[in-house]
């Protein structure tokens, strides 16, 4: 009897956790849906299983950044090739990761590493039309909204986070939008509402 005890209390212990599922479904002023939003969920616990992020990059294309909008994990280094015929100079200013890639054809030697949640905003010294941003959150769970303006965010432990929504809609210098969300075992679904958002 107490054999099996304790094989049943080992099964129970290996039984994985079960995690909750958020549904966020983002909108504008009106009421309409906002495809392309970063939505990211902050908390302690959710900092603290954050890793980096393997093969990050953000290229340069027919003179355009590719993606416009790149999402990575706090500690994530990224590359920026140039796939263009002509040489590019990649910077950022933001306070968030500030860095200069000197002119340059083909793939940087180094990637360049965001260290710190944020967001920076990119541009080309040389071909002012090019913007980019690179979204450094501190948490594994986040995600883009569909043209529905609908995400899942899964697998999350339940308890307290910061939901976060940000979009290249928002005036520049613009903060993600924040607000309290409290997960419970079951999930749960909430309605952002992106009020001051460009046309």
């Amino acid at each position: 009897m107490r054999s099996h005890f304790c094989l049943t209390t080992l099964l129970v212990a290996a039984l994985p956790v079960l995690a909750a599922t958020v549904q966020v479904e983002v909108q504008d002023g009106a009421g309409k849906p906002v495809p392309d939003a970063v939505v990211y969920l902050e908390s302690k616990d959710a900092a603290a299983a954050t890793k980096p992020l393997q093969g990050a990059e953000v290229a340069q294309a027919a003179r355009q950044f590719d993606p416009q909008v790149r999402v990575v994990t706090v500690g994530t280094a990224v590359q920026f090739p140039n796939h263009d015929s002509v040489r590019h100079q990649v910077y950022s200013f933001s306070d968030t990761k500030r860095f200069e890639l000197k002119l340059y054809a083909g793939t940087t030697a180094s990637p360049v590493l965001f260290d710190k949640p944020g967001i920076a905003v990119l541009g080309c010294n040389i071909h002012d039309n090019m913007v980019a941003w690179v979204i450094v959150v501190p948490t594994p769970y986040f995600g883009r909204s569909g043209p529905d303006g609908k995400l899942s965010l899964d697998n999350l432990p339940s308890g307290t986070y910061r939901l976060r929504t940000w979009h290249t809609r928002l005036p520049v210098g613009t903060p993600a939008l924040d607000q309290a969300l409290l997960v419970p075992a079951t999930g749960a679904t909430v309605a952002v509402r992106m009020a001051g958002l460009a046309p």
